[in-house]
């Protein structure tokens, strides 16, 4: 039975899993966090030891990698990675094949998150999705014509960087007003700090549940602080909800797709923030133009379960 190993380099967290080809439930699955510091050399190294521990004395048949940030699919070289320093232009593809001799393919986290979910999760029955991670970035993979869409230089479904507020604040990518700038999790958490160090008598109940050290903050607690009815936390959430909303809508409008599947830790944060996905997304599309919006049902393994898709499509291929 072939065996195929599916590796995650996230932007904060690394995964890996073993599972049987044409089987749907792991093997061995491990998960660790990567490191505040780390950089690329960090990042590998954690992966080897999780790989490790999962072949133990077994040899996959192929290997799947889905990465956070842009990657050149055609070659598996990681352009760069947004939120970890030292992946410039390393040859991730060649480096597994050299170690571990098997056929290897890498491309972009939301590029393979869209591959799981269409084979295996909320896309399947589809031809034409995007889908959406919201976490520590925002990004973007396109299904259409039942076939992984990646643009002509493999850079298609950037949603994170559509300006929706170009007198917004300035994004790590040098533009203004973002879609991530407001939605990921790291810049929610920027903007109530932001809010709470210029409004000191307002945000108590987020105040409270980071005892007042500002540097606690995460896009998680701003969640449950707006679900107790913080007004600080529920105006950035609401912000996150409506910048990806009035993507989603302008996306629906110029591409036409069947489904919007939402995954990410930030697609956690409740009933307001759905709601109001819902109602601009609705809003900021042409009354004709009909879709959906729904959370991914593969959760965080959707990314895995991508790059177990990668790896079949591209053994049975070769």
């Amino acid at each position: 039975m072939a065996l195929i190993l599916a590796l995650d380099f996230g932007g904060t967290k690394l995964a890996a899993a073993l599972v049987k080809s044409s089987c749907r439930e792991w093997l061995r699955y491990e998960r660790r966090l990567s490191p505040s510091n780390a950089d690329a050399n960090t990042d590998l190294e954690i992966m080897r030891s999780l790989i490790a521990s999962l072949l133990q004395d077994a040899t996959p048949t192929a290997i799947g990698v889905s990465f956070g940030g842009p990657v050149d699919a055609t070659t598996g070289t990681v352009r760069l990675s947004h939120h970890v320093s030292g992946w410039e232009n390393i040859p991730l593809k060649n480096l597994l094949e050299q170690e571990f001799g098997v056929p290897t393919n890498v491309d972009n986290d939301a590029n393979v998150a869209a591959l799981g979910e269409y084979r295996f999760g909320a896309g399947k029955g589809y031809d034409s999705l995007f889908y959406i991670t919201i976490s520590t970035g925002v990004g973007g993979g396109w299904i259409l014509n039942g076939k992984l869409w990646q643009g002509a230089g493999g850079m298609a479904g950037e949603i994170g960087h559509m300006v929706v507020d170009p007198a917004g604040p300035v994004c790590l990518c040098g533009k203004r007003g973002c879609v991530e700038r407001f939605a990921s999790g790291p810049y929610m958490a920027q903007n109530a700090k932001d809010i709470l160090q210029n409004q000191q008598q307002h945000g108590n109940i987020l105040r409270n549940l980071i005892q007042n050290d500002l540097n606690l903050l995460t896009g998680q607690l701003i969640s449950q602080a707006a679900s107790k009815g913080d007004s600080i936390a529920q105006a950035v959430l609401l912000k996150s909800a409506w910048a990806l909303g009035v993507g989603i809508g302008n996306i629906a409008n110029l591409i036409n797709p069947q489904r919007f599947i939402l995954g990410g830790s930030v697609t956690k944060a409740g009933e307001i923030w759905w709601n109001t996905l819902q109602t601009t997304a609705r809003e900021t599309a042409l009354p004709e133009v009909s879709f959906e919006i729904v959370p991914a049902a593969l959760g965080d393994d959707a990314p895995l379960w991508g790059a177990v898709a990668l790896a079949e499509h591209n053994n049975s291929n070769s």
